[in-house]
């Protein structure tokens, strides 16, 4: 799957170590799952709704240090979908030379004010179209 989010470290991302800090990976994961709903799905139409994407797990691996000035991308694609929750595979790479820099399996859920939907119907073809 393309990227749809390229990040360039600045200084701020970065700890002591002049590497990404660990936290500033799950923001940058959070923009790509951000850049996909607003490319895949009417979030206008899921507000009037009263439906919300929520996340309710995240498992990370940090497999490279990632420097100041370096260019990451961020892939993220569709690895299962349950009855009431679905995991997101994201991966962030050098956008040079592909190499992993982080990975990451995100649970999430669509609720409404009951709570979690099912994934059927409309709501199945919508989270179909994150990849």
């Amino acid at each position: 799957m393309k990227a749809l989010t390229e990040i360039k470290v600045r200084g701020y991302h970065c700890d002591f170590y002049g590497h990404v800090n660990n936290a500033r990976y799950l923001e940058f994961f959070e923009e790509d799952r951000w850049a996909r709903l607003e490319s895949s799905i009417d979030l206008q139409k899921w507000a009037e709704k009263g439906l919300i994407f929520l996340v309710v797990n995240i498992n990370v691996n940090y497999r490279s240090a990632a420097p100041v000035g370096a260019t990451l991308a961020v892939i993220s694609r569709l690895e299962k979908i349950g009855n009431k929750s679905a995991v997101l595979k994201q991966e962030i790479v050098y956008k040079e030379t592909e190499e992993l820099v982080a990975d990451a399996l995100v649970t999430f859920v669509v609720r409404d004010r009951s709570g979690a939907v099912e994934m059927t119907g409309e709501i199945l073809k919508e989270i179909e179209k994150l990849g």
